[in-house]
């Protein structure tokens, strides 16, 4: 982005959860790392770590939060409970950010002010859908967006005010609509959030949630802050969109491989990052990257504690000087649901159509599939309950059909480039010479990742022997190389 209103070069850029709360560290290795440059730039702030999960539900337990007991609300206070334990909580960041009394009871006063705010609107809800003439489930989505905004005010505002303490000329940037009542867009909220920033001399925190006409948790549930700093990035066009993490875009899982196994992957493109994201392991959600993509903005994840490193840089035209594996990455705990009938030799598309309806149906997270002439199998994020619904529905049009599941993990070899002769046999090899049977395994003609189906149990082990084959001999800078 280059005008005269900013002639400096411009980025975006987005702090996770876990790194939001560790304000030292935001403050020295992000902000103020560099004293030359601090301004030009945007921060695009997720809630504090946990802060959404208290707000919604826990990501991966399914704890119910604040949303989740107003929506299937058993007594009238369980969620008025639950909302007063999130203002507290809030409130005890509060105390731990700020010395200064005066900016506390501040801080303080803004989470009292929204989160009563939000209160009144869910009471004022739940009187309406008392009768019979307002159903509860038509607002829902909603309410989510409203309490999910509460998350991204708070880490915002402190932020600013906290940055405004070390001389730094702060500005809050609210996208969260709050008491505003204007209908708009996702582009025009921060086409008219930023009509009045300069740039050169403000350094914008904004928040990760934007209330627009779009409804972003309708497509995107909890990745809408993503969409947000990809919207800013695409809106302002800016020169470079950064994420900071609480670690490196490493060539594979250090907890899985171990740190002193694993480095950061260094450069690659939104090619990997859409199989990583098809995994679980986001460099970014696939739909904030196409904008960026689209507009050839470069994107860089950083480490938030390692400042001096340069990170991971995602370009859309890069390609590894030689071919190789990038990035050893999978996905444990996974259904295999295998549909087989010897009656669909040559109707296979009608067996396809029904599988498909009812994917969309149970609104299955689908990480791969294949066939043959009687069988069609896909790996699916889900439980055993859905895989059973799927099940029965599906033998209720087609009762010839026989289905069976079975725990499984996916592991995936990536990169930008991996067209080399023998990779896919020295990558089987690795797995055999570990004692672990290959259940399905697909190669596709773009030869930017393999993808290996094992047991659930040998996930951990499948992991560890494709980076030890495949990266660590080659010192981490080419996996399988041409000769």
């Amino acid at each position: 982005m280059s005008d005269t209103k900013n002639p400096l070069p411009i980025s975006v850029e987005k702090i996770g959860g876990t790194s939001m709360s560790d304000y030292a560290a935001i403050r020295d290795n992000v902000v103020m790392y560099d004293p030359d440059h601090i301004y030009g730039r945007i921060f695009v702030v997720s809630a504090y770590g946990g802060m959404t999960d208290q707000l919604l539900e826990h990501k991966k337990s399914g704890k119910p939060g604040v949303y989740a007991l107003f929506a299937n609300d058993d007594s009238d206070w369980g969620w008025g409970d639950a909302l007063t334990g999130v203002a507290q909580a809030m409130c005890d960041i509060n105390a731990s950010l700020f010395s200064d009394t005066h900016l506390l009871q501040q801080a303080d006063q803004f989470v009292r002010e929204r989160v009563e705010g939000v209160r009144s609107c869910l009471l004022d809800l739940q009187r309406l859908c008392s009768y019979g003439h307002f159903r509860l489930d038509e607002h829902l989505l909603t309410v989510r967006e409203l309490l999910s905004s509460l998350g991204e005010a708070h880490s915002a505002y402190n932020m600013t005010q906290l940055l405004r303490t070390e001389g730094l000329n702060a500005r809050f940037v609210d996208l969260t609509g709050w008491r505003d009542d204007r209908e708009l867009t996702l582009n025009e909220r921060i086409k008219d959030a930023f009509s009045s920033i300069d740039l050169s001399k403000e350094l914008p925190i904004v928040t990760g949630y934007t209330y627009c006409t779009e409804g972003l948790m309708r497509t995107f549930d909890r990745g809408y802050s993503e969409i947000t700093f990809s919207a800013v990035a695409c809106q302002l066009n800016v020169d470079e969109a950064v994420i900071h993490k609480e670690y490196h875009l490493s060539s594979a899982d250090p907890k899985v491989v171990g740190a002193d196994k694993v480095v950061p992957i260094g450069r690659t493109n939104y090619d990997v990052a859409d199989q990583l994201s098809n995994l679980g392991m986001e460099a970014i959600h696939p739909r904030a990257a196409k904008g960026m993509r689209q507009m050839d903005i470069p994107l860089r994840v950083k480490n938030t504690f390692e400042p001096e490193h340069t990170g991971t840089l995602i370009t859309r035209d890069y390609v590894s000087e030689k071919p190789c594996v990038e990035i050893i990455a999978g996905k444990p705990h996974l259904l295999a649901i295998e549909i087989f009938d010897q009656d669909m030799v040559g109707e296979r598309a009608r067996y396809e159509e029904r599988l498909q309806e009812l994917i969309k149906r149970f609104k299955l997270r689908i990480l791969g599939r294949d066939s043959n002439a009687n069988t069609l199998t896909i790996y699916a994020d889900c439980s055993l309950k859905q895989a059973k619904r799927l099940a029965d529905a599906f033998e209720e049009r087609i009762p010839s059909a026989q289905i069976t599941s079975k725990k499984v993990s996916v592991v995936s070899a990536v990169g930008s480039d991996m067209e080399v002769a023998g990779l896919l046999a020295r990558t089987v090899q690795s797995l055999a010479d570990k004692n672990i049977n290959v259940l399905a395994i697909h190669q596709g003609m773009r030869q930017v990742d393999i993808q290996i189906i094992v047991v659930e149990d040998d996930y951990v082990s499948a992991v560890q022997a494709l980076h030890g084959a495949l990266i660590e001999p080659h010192n981490h800078e080419y996996a399988i190389c041409a000769a």
